[in-house]
């Protein structure tokens, strides 16, 4: 097998208006634009290490989606299966500024989005299989009522053609009708996927259980090949079939932004795995990843070119 792509996602691009200052969302007068999306901000991310990356939506096309698919194709992401619709509208959000380290105020304008009517007739399935791997997030699952059975559809199409899955359950409480319905969705998906990420958090809520060991254990009796459990600043465990361990977090002199750290996790545990490398040592590349990504405002900043990650040893 030779493959045209090294990884394929799915998922909601949104514009994000970033304010210039802290405070209530409502007092801010100036914004910051850049992207957002946890599968576009792990897209991007790859794309800097020279992964050949796809990824598949759609926009609207207004200005914002001529800004995000102008954005994406700038950073090199085969954008040939992302739709632009007339008549639909593109997501976009709100996110203030905390000078604290702790999550920002988000407001997301994102309902009845042109992303929103994704279904199983977008994936092209020729396509999707020319891709040594799928990265797939709870957030397109949880967008409508036709981009879950979408999310499972190309995972189980990897699945079965043999291809790699990675799959960070992302939880977004307030795309789904209730939490019993986010949980048994997001664990049907994860059943589905071969490298799983939870968040300690996400994975206490998911799995019922309370330490990284016991997240970790639940999602391998149900067929994960490898699960790894974001902790933060303390690093991350991890549990797969060569064995099980935890990795230091790597220190940080100011936190600037939360958001998109585990988006940059994601791009080195995926990046390191695809390149070969064991799994403490991409465990490793995620939290250096992740730390960078801390350190900068918007979602994306942060995530390295293949340069600064050779430069650093990683």
């Amino acid at each position: 097998m030779n493959p045209a792509l090294d990884v394929i996602t799915f998922g909601e691009a949104m514009l994000l208006l970033v304010a210039d200052r802290p405070g209530p969302l409502e007092q801010a007068e100036a914004f910051y634009k850049r992207t957002a999306g946890a599968e576009t901000n792990v897209a991007i991310g790859l794309a800097r290490l020279g992964l050949r990356v796809a990824w598949a939506s759609r926009l609207g096309t207004d200005s914002m989606g001529r800004y995000l698919l102008a954005a994406m194709a700038k950073e090199g992401i085969d954008c040939s299966h992302v739709v632009c619709d007339a008549t639909q509208n593109t997501g976009f959000q709100f996110k203030g500024k905390v000078t604290d380290g702790s999550d920002p105020p988000v407001e997301y304008h994102r309902k009845g989005s042109a992303a929103s009517h994704m279904g199983v007739a977008d994936i092209d399935q020729a396509w999707l299989l020319s891709a040594r791997h799928l990265h797939a997030t709870g957030v397109f699952a949880a967008i409508s009522e036709t981009t879950l059975p979408a999310a499972r559809k190309t995972m189980d199409l990897m699945r079965s053609a043999g291809r790699s899955v990675s799959f960070d359950p992302n939880l977004r409480p307030t795309l789904w009708a209730t939490p019993e319905l986010m949980r048994a969705s997001i664990n049907d998906l994860a059943t589905r996927a071969d490298w799983v990420l939870p968040g300690l958090e996400e994975g206490q809520f998911l799995t019922g259980e309370s330490s990284p060991e016991g997240i970790a254990r639940w999602y391998r009796q149900r067929g994960a090949k490898l699960v790894v459990v974001k902790l933060g600043s303390a690093g991350a465990y991890f549990d797969g079939e060569a064995g099980c361990g935890r990795v230091a977090g790597f220190p940080v002199a100011q936190v600037v932004d939360t958001v998109g750290a585990g988006d940059g996790f994601a791009v080195g545990v995926i990046s390191a795995l695809l390149d070969g490398q064991s799994v403490p040592e991409a465990v490793k590349r995620g939290a250096w990843i992740g730390a960078r990504a801390v350190q900068v405002l918007g979602d994306s900043e942060g995530l390295p070119t293949r340069a600064e990650l050779d430069a650093a040893g990683l």
